[in-house]
């Protein structure tokens, strides 16, 4: 974990924010895909209400085209490592962000999940990172 920061260096760990929940009313819109697949973050961050996600539905999985922040889940999350966040330690291993430079503006670095976790490097490969939350059928082993 280079450039680890540390949940004590961006406030109380249990307030950190996921970003990369799901569309649902009290989540709070961070980044919209742009035509080259990479996410514009968005600034300020949107409150999400049940209107935004009715409307956000009927053209698929927002998710897909949208990234989303909520409360980290911890434990209560599958990417849950026991520790920490798994999908972030796969993003910043793979080295998927450009090396050194501005980091990208975000509306929730004090808050988040990530940049608590893996700090700048985080923040490099965020835009990368599309979130596609839709449920996939149960697979049965036969």
């Amino acid at each position: 974990m280079s450039g680890h920061v540390g949940a004590e260096d961006v406030g109380d760990a249990s307030a950190l924010m996921c970003p990369s929940s799901r569309c649902e009313p009290g989540s709070s819109l961070i980044a919209i895909l742009g035509d080259e697949g990479r996410l514009a973050h968005v600034t300020p961050a949107l409150p999400v209400d049940e209107a935004f996600v009715a409307s956000a539905r009927k053209h698929g999985s927002p998710e897909a085209r949208m990234r989303f922040a909520s409360p980290c889940l911890q434990a209560g999350c599958a990417q849950w490592t026991g520790s920490s966040c798994g999908i972030i330690e796969q993003v910043v291993a793979a080295e998927v962000g450009p090396a050194g430079g501005k980091l990208p503006r975000c509306a929730i670095r004090p808050s988040c999940r990530w940049y608590a976790q893996e700090g700048a490097a985080a923040c490099r490969a965020c835009p990368l990172v599309v979130t596609d939350a839709r449920e996939e059928p149960a697979q049965t082993m036969t």
